[in-house]
């Protein structure tokens, strides 16, 4: 969800993102049927495509939802036995709109932290082109998340991929400065609780409050989850963590200069996800 340019919006040390639009070619059969709205492209591995897919079986309780060999999406026509039904809709909403969303593995780039969304154009362009969303996908970012296990079962590929495919579908917005989830990931945090899930507190993450004589040192940033409990209404706060000089997200000026923060610095997760 980051793209490669910084804009002037910086927040200290940490920049806000500009949305780029990038070329998507359609020469290959991963495109072939314009129908399909929603499709893993080439470039996931199969062993990524089936993370994925059983990342949405587990959010949505759609067992047998798939990827067919072309990597289209395929929702089930069998009734779930769990799952959030937000999810469901949203994906039923995806598949039968008028826009496509596109899956590509961005595992390691410098320039897509967790996930982000890009408007994609045709090589060749036909005014009976539908809308074309890409979803860049860096795979290996989550693997580098610690933290609650609670806080890391509501934060994962399939649950990145769901807030992209909302604002693509929703048209959603992420907040700009202030600590609110927003309104897409509103709409997320609606799906957590369908599954007894903790909820994310805010849109923005902060750095680790590690600190050597006085000054804070960390390049560590956690990002919070919070449940009320139903019986004691008491409210239990949960977290994740992460290195985001090895993740990414900061300035790079600022990495060299990380040992010498000297006060917290917030920066978003998903944010600048769209240019809308």
């Amino acid at each position: 969800m980051y793209p490669s340019t910084y804009t002037n919006r910086s927040l200290n040390c940490l920049n806000v993102w500009k949305v780029t639009i990038i070329l998507v070619i359609f020469g290959s059969p991963v495109f072939a049927a314009t129908t399909d709205r929603v499709v893993v492209r080439e470039s996931v591995s199969p062993v990524r495509r089936d993370e994925l897919m059983m990342r949405l079986r587990a959010i949505t309780g759609w067992s047998d939802l798939a990827f067919d060999d072309d990597g289209a999406l395929h929702l089930s026509n069998t009734s779930p036995t769990a799952g959030s039904a937000s999810a469901r809709d949203l994906l039923s909403r995806a598949t039968s709109g008028d826009r496509v969303i596109l899956f590509e593995d961005a595992s390691s780039r410098k320039d897509v932290v967790f996930c982000r969304v890009v408007l994609g154009k045709f090589l060749r362009e036909s005014p009976a082109d539908p809308e074309v969303y890409v979803v860049l996908i860096d795979f290996d970012d989550f693997r580098k998340v610690i933290g609650d296990k609670q806080a890391r079962a509501a934060f994962d590929v399939g649950w990145a991929v769901l807030h992209e495919i909302d604002h693509v579908v929703h048209d959603s917005q992420d907040p700009e400065h202030d600590t609110s989830p927003g309104d897409c990931e509103a709409h997320i945090n609606n799906m957590r609780r369908e599954l007894g899930l903790p909820v994310r507190n805010s849109y923005f993450y902060n750095f680790l409050p590690i600190k050597k004589e006085g000054v804070l040192v960390s390049r560590f940033v956690r990002l919070g989850f919070e449940q009320i409990n139903s019986t004691s209404t008491k409210t239990k706060r949960y977290w994740l963590i992460w290195d985001a000089a090895i993740v990414g997200g900061l300035n790079p000026e600022c990495a060299e200069a990380s040992d010498r923060i000297t006060s917290p610095v917030r920066s978003s997760l998903y944010l600048a996800s769209r240019a809308f």
